[in-house]
């Protein structure tokens, strides 16, 4: 089992990024792709979950230790599989997620894709009170990744982009109109900011 990579980022894609080790491309999942940065020359560290079945061998990514600890207890849940835990933990807003499981708002949670009622409770039931141990170091890592670089991409692409990105993390057509509209009017100037408004969008009241 991986426990991390380390290599060189060589190619970021609306639901994935590839991850260069020692010459050998490593395909990985993630929440939010563009966090990452295209670089043949810079190594970063990605933590791994691999989920193994009969048909398939995917792998997982993570920026910490932290966002992989909450997948894996969100996989834990009846219900939730890896692209809805990868939805519930692809916005930039984990007090609001935290304080939806220990006040028990259902209504938060079921605005993340797959996540209906039922699994809305048992979320609930499984995990609250049980993140608090991790939730300084979390928010501390989302503060870091708010700092957007310019990707260099055209507005319009950018956007484009981030829109897909929410397709991959299986959002519906009318949360990605609601979110378009949303960005349309916006200045942001990456990716990854585009994503982490239109997140915003589809999942406030």
């Amino acid at each position: 089992m991986f426990e991390y990579l380390k290599g060189t980022i060589e190619d970021v894609q609306p639901g994935y990024i590839v991850v260069d080790v020692n010459g050998v491309g490593y395909l990985v999942y993630t929440s939010n792709p563009y966090v990452y940065q295209v670089d043949s020359n810079e190594q970063v560290k990605v933590f791994i979950h691999q989920a193994v079945t009969d048909s398939s061998q995917l792998l997982y990514g993570f920026s910490s230790r932290e966002l992989k600890s909450i997948f894996e207890k969100l996989l834990n849940v009846s219900g939730i599989g890896p692209k809805s835990a990868l939805a519930i933990i692809a916005g930039n807003d984990p007090q609001s997620l935290l304080n939806a499981i220990n006040t028990e708002n259902v209504t938060y949670l079921t605005k993340f894709p797959g996540v209906g009622q039922k699994t809305a409770k048992q979320i609930i039931l499984d995990l609250k009170g049980k993140l608090d141990d991790i939730a300084p170091s979390l928010f501390d890592d989302f503060t870091a990744e708010s700092q957007p670089v310019s990707d260099d991409k055209s507005d319009n692409q950018a956007l484009e982009d981030a829109l897909e990105a929410l397709s991959e993390l299986g959002y519906s057509a009318r949360d990605i109109k609601k979110a378009r509209k949303a960005l349309e009017d916006i200045e942001v100037t990456t990716t990854e900011d585009y994503l982490r408004q239109g997140l915003s969008a589809v999942t406030k009241f």
